[in-house]
Parts: structure tokens; C-alpha cells; sequence
């Protein structure tokens, strides 16, 4: 007689904490938006820039958390899919004359089919840890070369957007300095957090964090682990390619570098690792630290204190002082920002 192993039940939890939970987290939600909504009745066009950027890559690093944060799947190419979904935006619009709404659709679909059957290879083979991460970089320098050498996304070239003459909802495009550049990226944002606040309470949440604490016990307990990966990994690729999609309708334009570089990739894991990986907030408080911080170092450098004006014009300190911030910042705060003031608020 052959034994049916069947996937086990959730562990039953207490309705009570686990619906003041949700209250928290929804509430919580539901105050950032609203001082994030408010922030263009305040910020100059500048920082108006800066903000957009940050929205960015908040949603990058959010996307990024559900796949290497919460799925345990560490992903150095999602460059790839950003730029899926950049590319995707600007040949619909430029050579078809095709809405960003319907492109982000579109692109989010590809984005996750081709991340999907990436990670099933790489899982089937059985690679993990570091060549894994090293598989999705080069499966993002892979595109990197094709957009390059291929004359339909214009080679080295990129895409150029034309700009309206009028206000167009339909194609994304408004007044410089208009709110809606902010407004449109927040609600983005809001509704991926709000998905994943759902998502890892969910069966598919709740299995595949534990396929990423031990992969070997959650199988022998009857947990897909295939399946339940493929759907993290469809669900970060998707949300990554439609922030390339805006980023392309916010710029106007999208290159091969600004699109599939290494940098890219270095965007979305940055600001969740120093905000904190495998939280819920962590990817959105990284990235409200690390979208200002730059611009703030580069004003910094370009207009010192008196004591400091031999500093100033000395190429590569910029850099140089966000690297050694960010350093401090994981030496001091292993766990990330978010990740380290939940442990001592707990303790």
C-alpha cells in the first residue's frame, strides 16, 4: 500500500492577533499615503524629481522582498525585467502609438512568464545561493547585449518618448511639476505593499517563507515547493517590470544601460537590504532613506561648510561618502533599519 502525502494545514492561529495585525498594518498603510499624497503641495520641482525616484525604487525593492526576501531566492538580474518592462513601455508608445497603462499590463505578463521560466530552470538544475544570484545576472547582461545589437530597440540608441502638447491621462503625460508624477508611482507602491501584506498571510505566503527557512523539511511535509517559488518569482517580475514601464513615461527616454545595466539591479537590492529584507516595510523605509540621501551627499559636496571648502570639486567623494554611509548603516543595523528597531521594540 502506498502512502498519500498530502500538504499539511496551517498551524491554527489566534483570529484575534492575527486580525490586529492586519488593522496595524492596513492603518499603517493607509498614513503613508496620505503624507506621501500631501508631499506635492510642499516640494519644488527638484525634489519633486527626487521623490518620483524614490517611488521607484520602493517599488523595485518591494518587488525585489517578495521574491529574495520572502521567497529566500537571492535575485542580482532584476535589472532584466525592470528593463523588460522599460522597453516594453517605449516600443508601444513610440513605434505604436500604445498607452502605458496597457503597456504595463502587457509587460508585467512578459516580464513574468520570462522570470518564471528562468527561476524553473535554475531550480530544476538545482542551482541556489550565489549561482543563482550569479544566473539572473547574467541572464540580465544577456538582454543588456540583445537590446544592444538589435535595430528594432534602436541599438545603443534607446527610445526617446515624444512629449504631448496637452495634459493626457491615457498617455501618462501632464504639466512639468504636476502632482500626478507623484500621485501615480504612490498608488502603485501602496497597492504592491498592500499585496504583500495580504500575500504573506496567505497559504502561498506562509509555504514558500517556509521552502525558504528549509526547503528539504517543508518538502518532506508535502509543500510544492516549485510551485509555490514560481509564484513569488512571477509576482516580483511582474511588479518590476511595471515600474520600468513608468520609469520610462516619467524620464521620456530609456537606453540599454539605463534600462537592463547592473545598477539597475543594484537599486532594487539596495534599499531593501538596508531597510530590511523579508519585511513587509523594510524595501519602502530603505528607499526613503537611500533616494534622498544621494541627492542630499551631492548638495552637500557641491556647497561645503567653510571648514570644508577644500573638499569641494574633489571628483568621486560624493560617491565615495554614500558607500561609507551604507557601510555603517549594515554594520550597525545588520538586520536593516526596519528589521532592527522591530527586534529591540520586541525586546
Amino acid at each position: 500500500m502506498t502512502a498519500t502525502v498530502t500538504a499539511p494545514t496551517p498551524v491554527p492561529e489566534d483570529s484575534r492577533l492575527k486580525d490586529t495585525w492586519l488593522r496595524r498594518q492596513l492603518l499603517t498603510l493607509a498614513v503613508v499615503f496620505v503624507l506621501v499624497a500631501l508631499l506635492p503641495l510642499a516640494l519644488g520641482e527638484q525634489a519633486q524629481t527626487v521623490a518620483v525616484r524614490t517611488l521607484i525604487f520602493a517599488i523595485m525593492a518591494v518587488a525585489w522582498n517578495i521574491m529574495s526576501g520572502f521567497g529566500g531566492m537571492f535575485s542580482f538580474g532584476h535589472a532584466a525585467f525592470f528593463g523588460i518592462g522599460a522597453y516594453t513601455g517605449a516600443y508601444l508608445l513610440v513605434d505604436h502609438g500604445i498607452s502605458p497603462w496597457v503597456s504595463m499590463v502587457l509587460a508585467a505578463a512578459i516580464a513574468a512568464t520570462v522570470g518564471t521560466l528562468l527561476a524553473y530552470l535554475c531550480l530544476r538544475y538545482r542551482l541556489a545561493g550565489s549561482y543563482f544570484a550569479l544566473a539572473t545576472f547574467a541572464f540580465a547582461q544577456m538582454f543588456l547585449l540583445l537590446v544592444q545589437n538589435l535595430e528594432v530597440f534602436h541599438k545603443t540608441e534607446g527610445f526617446n518618448v515624444p512629449i504631448l502638447p496637452r495634459d493626457s491621462w491615457w498617455m501618462l503625460q501632464f504639466e512639468k511639476g504636476s502632482p500626478n508624477y507623484i500621485w501615480i508611482p504612490l498608488v502603485i507602491l501602496t497597492l504592491a505593499v498592500l499585496g504583500t501584506i495580504f500575500y504573506v498571510r496567505s497559504r502561498p505566503g506562509q509555504f514558500v517563507q517556509a521552502v525558504r527557512d528549509d526547503a528539504t523539511a517543508a518538502a518532506s511535509l508535502g509543500i510544492n515547493t516549485m510551485k509555490y517559488r514560481l509564484i513569488a518569482v512571477a509576482a516580483s517580475c511582474a511588479l518590476t517590470a511595471v515600474a520600468g514601464v513608468y520609469y520610462t513615461q516619467y524620464y521620456f527616454f530609456v537606453g540599454p544601460e539605463q534600462a537592463f545595466g547592473s545598477a539597475v539591479s543594484v537599486e532594487a537590492i539596495v534599499p531593501a537590504v538596508i531597510g530590511g529584507i523579508g519585511t513587509i516595510w523594510g524595501p519602502v523605509l530603505g528607499a526613503a532613506v537611500i533616494g534622498p540621501l544621494s541627492e542630499v551627499i551631492n548638495d552637500f559636496m557641491r556647497n561645503p561648510p567653510a571648514f570644508l571648502d577644500f573638499l569641494g570639486g574633489t571628483i568621486g567623494l560624493d560617491v565615495a561618502t554614500y558607500s561609507i554611509i551604507l557601510i555603517l548603516i549594515v554594520i550597525f543595523l545588520p538586520k536593516g533599519i526596519f528589521g532592527t528597531i522591530r527586534e529591540r521594540w520586541f525586546r
